[in-house]
């Protein structure tokens, strides 16, 4: 039987949250109609032995490479259908969320990227990490075409856009500028959740990989620049100003944007190495 979308996962030392992801997908009937594909990248835990428990209804690929985007190459490698969703290993999603990505991208208007609506779960976090998401949800950036941050999904000729995946660290960045506002399209009836990182100090960490990412995109003409720095932050402050209960909020929210960006910036000119930073307090489950 022909896939109805491939979806391809990479992890990399995912132990800890891997079923969480793999077990929403499978429980929908539908996923024998998907082909998904978890591409277990330099894994040194029990990554592979967790997402095989899923097979056959997951595939899944090791490589030796610990590289998000080795992955992504040896997922495109391994996948036959279109549309395609690139889904992080540690995102909240469930199927009915890629197959209605499916559907869309498949309609002959339809946009060439999208994806459901993103959502970041602060639950658990402190207060200024809350906070700063809080100012986050109101900037051009949340509001003009976001796509991604965990989950995307590519049209056949969305995917031909590009050829082989760059050598960055913001993929999902990368990919959305390949693309105008017009040919993204986000499903506001279905979302996908990250969990923000739960103390001041991982998400300053997190974040300064992420602006560290931004930096870096290569000097491509066909990726959509932004609207001047000045201008988006002029419109957030409007949006703040009438809203007296955020002040404190975006107090913080100066801090934690311009941080990561000053981190950023030092790391490149020292030539600091692309560590991880990955977040692990996000991904305590209980």
């Amino acid at each position: 039987m022909t896939a109805r979308m491939s979806i391809v996962i990479p992890a990399h030392d995912e132990a800890a949250i891997i079923s969480r992801l793999l077990e929403a997908l499978v429980a929908d009937p539908r996923a024998a109609e998907c082909e998904i594909i978890v591409v277990a990248n330099g894994c040194t835990d029990a990554t592979v032995r967790i997402a095989r428990t899923f097979e056959p209804t997951v595939r899944v690929v090791e490589i030796e490479t610990a590289s998000k985007i080795a992955a992504l190459e040896a997922g495109d490698a391994a996948a036959t259908a279109f549309p395609r969703a690139y889904v992080d290993a540690d995102v909240l999603l469930d199927l009915p969320a890629l197959l209605a990505l499916a559907d869309l991208l498949d309609r002959p208007d339809g946009p060439l990227i999208a994806s459901p609506r993103f959502e970041v779960d602060t639950a658990s976090s402190s207060w200024p990490v809350q906070a700063h998401y809080r100012i986050w949800e109101l900037t051009d950036y949340r509001r003009q075409g976001h796509i991604g941050s965990g989950v995307y999904a590519l049209s056949q000729a969305g995917r031909e856009r590009f050829g082989s995946w760059p050598d960055v660290i913001a993929d999902d960045r990368y990919v959305q500028q390949l693309f105008a506002l017009d040919e993204r399209g986000t499903l506001d009836g279905h979302v996908f959740t990250v969990r923000s990182a739960r103390t001041l100090g991982s998400h300053l960490r997190r974040t300064t990989r992420i602006a560290r990412g931004n930096l870096e995109l290569p000097d491509d003409e066909r990726l959509q620049s932004d609207d001047p720095i000045g201008d988006r932050m002029g419109n957030l402050i409007r949006r703040v100003a009438r809203r007296p209960s955020l002040w404190p909020a975006f107090a913080v929210y100066c801090a934690t944007s311009t941080i990561p960006r000053v981190r950023a910036h030092r790391a490149i000119v020292a030539d600091a190495s692309r560590d991880w930073a990955r977040d692990d307090t996000s991904r305590v489950t209980a």
